[in-house]
């Protein structure tokens, strides 16, 4: 894989992927997932349209059975199987997207990573704008995909729990980048969750996911660098990234791995468990 030299060695572009499509070893991911308030069906647009061979990856299947939080990583054996499922060898290469760009494909990128795919890519801008730009797309249900053989590997060191994050707070030992947006960050918005209370972690500095890309694709890692740094993280240091429910924490991820920075894990639970208990601390406004 090479790259321009202010690009992402972790981001593909429209035409790189368009070239090859249909390559022996390059498997394709739809790995759209939204919100409520967006309004969208992801499963059922990619059953009216995908990227050519593209798979489809359901965030909300593939996790902790019985788990009380929306994403819970799935055990070491069960994500196995389920990317198996979908065709998908931890030796492929593999591009994931999702319809607007850099909001929920970076999640599953890292799932990937750290279950052992090495050559794991995000596709930059989205198909959304793939399907404007007049680009190959496959209309109707996809076929079902050979099932492919994935050994998994976990790392641990890339995923932070509960009690982690309770001794990064309690230490102020690793900086927490939250990736949702100030108003949910400050606490002067609701979070979407039902009963959820509003605010931050102790210490957390505020990286909203949206300012580090723009129209759906990765900004500049010169520009990167400037945003991050200017958000208060110290990129020598490391850090522990968080959002709503693990999702858009991992475009903060991909940010910052893109950069060089690789002393990182992702907070697992986010928001969803931190803001649903009541026995954690929680600050309110810029502090």
């Amino acid at each position: 894989m090479t790259a321009a030299a202010d690009t992402s060695p972790l981001v593909v572009s429209f035409d790189w992927l368009e070239q090859r499509l249909g390559s022996p070893g390059l498997k394709i991911v739809d790995a759209s997932w939204y919100l409520p308030a967006q309004n969208r069906d992801p499963r059922a647009e990619f059953a009216a349209s995908c990227i050519p061979g593209a798979v489809f990856f359901d965030q909300d299947a593939v996790v902790k059975p019985g788990s009380s939080l929306p994403h819970t990583l799935p055990s070491t054996d069960d994500f196995a199987r389920a990317a198996a499922s979908l065709g998908l060898s931890q030796t492929d290469i593999i591009v994931v997207y999702d319809g607007p760009g850099m909001f929920s494909a970076p999640r599953v990128w890292w799932m990937l990573r750290i279950f052992g795919a090495d050559n794991v890519y995000v596709l930059d801008g989205g198909f959304d704008a793939w399907k404007t730009e007049e680009r190959p797309v496959d209309t109707g249900a996809p076929a079902s995909p050979e099932p492919g053989q994935f050994v998994a590997t976990f790392n641990a060191q890339a995923v932070a729990g509960f009690d982690a994050m309770r001794t990064i707070i309690d230490n102020q030992s690793v900086q927490i980048a939250d990736a949702r947006g100030p108003g949910r960050f400050t606490g002067v918005e609701a979070e979407p969750r039902a009963g959820m209370r509003s605010g931050h972690m102790p210490g957390a500095r505020n990286v909203p996911f949206t300012i580090l890309s723009n129209g759906g694709k990765l900004k500049p890692l010169s520009e990167l660098r400037e945003i991050l740094e200017s958000t208060g993280l110290d990129l020598d240091q490391p850090v522990v990234t968080t959002c709503g429910s693990g999702v858009t924490a991992a475009v903060i991820t991909l940010a910052l791995q893109s950069v060089g920075h690789r002393d990182n894990m992702l907070y697992d639970g986010s928001w969803s468990e931190w803001g649903g208990r009541d026995d954690t601390a929680i600050v309110t406004g810029d502090a």
